[in-house]
Parts: C-alpha cells; structure tokens; sequence
C-alpha cells in the first residue's frame, strides 16, 4: 500500500533527513550523506536501500560510489508543506 511505504520511509529521522538532503540536492553519494550526518557509511548505505526498495529514490553507479536522488519527484512538494508544519509547531 502506498499509503504504508510512505509512512515507513518518513517514520525515521535519518530517513527524514536523508530524503531532505536529497530534495536540495540533484545527486549524492553515500559518503557524502554519512558525512553530513555524522552516521556511518553503512548506516547510511542501509536506510538508502530501504528507501530505494520502498521506490522513493534511484540510484546510479560510478565506480566506486553510487549516487543516489530522488525518485519521486512530487515528494518535494511534501517537504515544503513539512517544514511549514515543523515551523509552526515549534512556535506552539
């Protein structure tokens, strides 16, 4: 179900941010996303399969990194309302 496969993918805050990291950015490698969250390369690594998996981002190999962005174009929408709603919330 759609529905659940987003719910999965947003319920992580590394996956939050990983899906973050890739709205602003066109493409990234693994080591540049462990980098800038201060996580290990196969943490990071992890979490990106599961969102590969889960249909949200693609990837492309160049040996040797894979350079991972987002599948779902649309979700950046999602995000832009997101952070509204984590703004205003923080004011409550």
């Amino acid at each position: 179900m759609p529905d659940e496969k987003l719910a999965k993918a947003i319920q992580s805050k590394v996956r939050r941010e990983i899906l973050h990291i890739l709205y602003r950015n066109d493409k990234v490698s693994v080591h540049e996303i462990s980098k800038t969250l201060n996580i290990t390369e196969s943490s990071a690594s992890k979490h990106l399969k599961l969102l590969y998996y889960l249909g949200f981002v693609d990837f492309e190999s160049k040996h040797p990194e894979k350079f991972y962005y987002l599948k779902i174009k649309e979700i950046r929408d999602l995000f832009d309302v997101y952070d509204k709603i984590v703004k205003k919330m923080k004011g409550l």
